[in-house]
């Protein structure tokens, strides 16, 4: 579904990346992980075509080259992201937001009585009120509040590939459960690609398989299953990152 092939990232004429490659398949679950500051949300804002970097290489999606396309064309072409802090966006409310996404990604009118039904339907299962259908989006919000906002976004817009940026982070244990449960159920019933950066495995514990790639010195220099999450998490970024051996689970 997504393929980075030997990509050289720049911002402000400073190096993050060199040559850099991955290929994350249909239904497939990546997760990055590395030191804070390393760049693992700048590969994010890479892939949903922030145009703050410069971008050397290729990203594929789904066969064709969007490397240069817009984050609009992206975002029609089923690509979706959840960042540390969703945005507000004040004068908008959800619902009026997600009928005009529907009607431009369908080119139907959206039928009120079953959008607004699904809606609820929707925050009922992430514990949201529904009264956060007609907010503005995720004004006045806590963090937990907009990540849930986030996903119902997600729910509503059915996109392919999710990339998933430390969404973990700020939520207490209440709300990281409905987030992981939420985010599981979508995965079972449409099986999108995920890329996923985290600095714990709290939430990617909830799937059952995943790869896991370390991002250190502008490159991924190991690869592997949930194991290496494990051991990253037990030994540090040091000391993994100082074994000689790299193992590869897969090369596709």
């Amino acid at each position: 579904m997504l393929e980075i092939t030997n990509l050289n990232l720049y911002i402000d004429d400073k190096v993050l990346f060199s040559n850099l490659n991955l290929t994350i398949n249909n239904g497939e679950i990546h997760v990055l992980m590395g030191k804070n500051g390393i760049g693992k949300s700048s590969i994010a804002k890479t892939i949903m075509g922030d145009k703050n970097y410069k971008v050397e290489g290729k990203i594929i999606y789904n066969g064709q080259n969007i490397t240069n396309l817009s984050i609009t064309e992206r975002a029609k072409a089923g690509i979706y992201i959840i960042g540390q802090n969703p945005i507000q966006i004040e004068g908008v409310t959800n619902a009026e937001m997600l009928r005009a996404v529907l009607a431009e990604k369908t080119g139907e009118q959206v039928n009120i009585f079953a959008f607004n039904k699904e809606l609820e339907k929707i925050c009922s299962s992430l514990e949201l009120d529904k009264s956060f259908i007609h907010r503005e989006i995720n004004v006045g919000c806590s963090g937990g509040e907009r990540k849930k906002i986030e996903l119902l976004h997600m729910w509503m817009l059915k996109p392919q590939f999710i990339i998933l940026d430390e969404i973990d982070s700020g939520l207490d244990v209440d709300a990281l459960k409905v987030v992981a449960n939420s985010l599981k159920k979508y995965y079972d019933l449409y099986k999108p690609s995920m890329l996923i950066i985290t600095h714990s495995n709290t939430l990617i514990n909830v799937f059952d398989n995943y790869f896991v790639h370390l991002i250190a010195n502008k490159q991924i220099i190991k690869s592997g299953d949930k194991n290496l999450a494990t051991d990253i998490l037990n030994k540090g970024f040091k000391e993994i990152s100082e074994e000689s051996n790299t193992f590869v689970i897969s090369e596709n």
